[in-house]
């Protein structure tokens, strides 16, 4: 399967759409989307789980999580199909704010934003099925092995989530992870096995 898959693409264009939308012509627009665990838990606004996943802080938020989209949703969907994958992304998207809602539910103030939780599902799930894959970021001038990537990025959301920066869920990056790899383990038990297969060589 070559190509970019329709689903990819969609969330793709979706992502950079009203990303770009609501930072530049309609910053009204964040606000609305905004998931706010207070509201959620008391029955009001239950539609921002969803679209709180479809706005970003800044740019540069917007393009980290598009670019690593990009790199491993992708080739995810090509693994999955798109039907598989459409299921796995909404509900990666759901699931990685399930801590944030306990840890939040009862401050009025906090909000979040981001595809962040489901873009580290994608990240870890995808690293499951090719194990062996690299990536490039500028400015480095080497190749980074994808599960060496997948740390940085734990390492990096946990520092951010002690610094508290804004209103990006980087608590959601470690729940999005652990259902990445939940979801390939309930669905595909037999994934696990080829990666360590590629991983001896």
């Amino acid at each position: 399967m070559n190509g970019i898959g329709p689903a990819s693409l969609l969330i793709l264009a979706a992502n950079i759409g009203l990303g770009l939308y609501g930072l530049y012509s309609n910053p009204q627009l964040i606000e609305k989307l905004l998931f706010r665990p207070y509201e959620f838990a008391r029955g009001r606004r239950r539609f921002t789980a969803l679209t709180s996943g479809f706005v970003h802080a800044d740019l540069p938020h917007l393009i980290f999580n598009m670019l690593t989209y990009w790199f491993f949703g992708i080739a995810l969907e090509r693994f999955m199909g798109t039907p598989k994958f459409v299921v796995f992304y909404v509900l990666a998207l759901l699931v990685s704010l399930v801590g944030t809602l306990r840890k939040h539910r009862n401050n009025p103030q906090y909000g979040t934003l981001g595809a962040s939780g489901a873009i580290s599902a994608v990240l870890f799930a995808a690293i499951v099925y090719a194990p062996e894959s690299k990536l490039m970021i500028l400015p480095l001038p080497v190749p980074i092995p994808a599960p060496l990537f997948a740390l940085g990025y734990l390492g990096y959301s946990y520092w951010s989530a002690k610094t508290n920066r804004g209103n990006i869920n980087h608590d959601a990056h470690l729940g999005g992870a652990i259902f990445g790899l939940l979801f390939v383990a309930v669905t595909e038990p037999a994934a696990y096995g080829r990666a360590l297969e590629l991983l001896r060589g």
